[in-house]
């Protein structure tokens, strides 16, 4: 069973809190916040347990095509409810410990609660969360992991993400 101090230590460690800038026209959400964990296939197993601790999120595969790379999974968060009421509050009440985690979880907060009051609807709201994203994963050694990608605004499926049988039958939830 999961304890709140390993989440955290585990989330320092392994999670990224992400946002997503969508200009397409196709999509209705303009700003998507994301919070999410990767892991090598055989430690599925705490990712599950990780979507039991929290109740909300989804568990998929994340194959990376890359030599040398293994068959990953990973836990992500991105409906706007789940994050403004479980993983905000959970973070808030077990602070991160590295400081460059705590402060991307600051940023990506102020965010979450910008779009919480819809200001991300408007010019100068939408530019206030570009200017706050653009402060997130300042120094990341991660410049080709697939998150870091995704903030980028590269799709998963064009990159090296092939969607699992339940992402591919329409059951992963889509930002909101």
């Amino acid at each position: 069973m999961l304890t709140a101090d390993y989440v955290v230590g585990l989330v320092d460690g392994e999670g990224s809190f992400a946002v997503h800038f969508n200009q397409s026209q196709r999509r209705r959400a303009k700003v998507e916040p994301k919070f999410c964990l990767k892991l090598r296939a055989n430690d599925r197993l705490i990712l599950d347990e990780l979507l039991g601790y929290f109740g909300v999120g989804k568990v998929y595969i994340q194959r990376d095509r890359r030599v040398n790379h293994s068959l990953c999974y990973r836990y992500e968060v991105n409906n706007r409810k789940d994050l403004l009421e479980v993983i905000v509050p959970f973070f808030q009440a077990h602070p991160l410990r590295f400081p460059s985690k705590k402060r991307d979880f600051d940023l990506f907060r102020q965010i979450v609660a910008l779009i919480e009051r819809g200001e991300h609807l408007t010019d100068q709201g939408l530019e206030t969360a570009k200017q706050l994203a653009s402060q997130m994963h300042r120094g990341s050694l991660d410049a080709l992991d697939t998150l870091v990608q995704w903030e980028r605004g590269v799709e998963f499926n064009d990159l090296n993400h092939r969607p699992s049988s339940h992402e591919r039958s329409g059951g992963a939830s889509s930002p909101g």
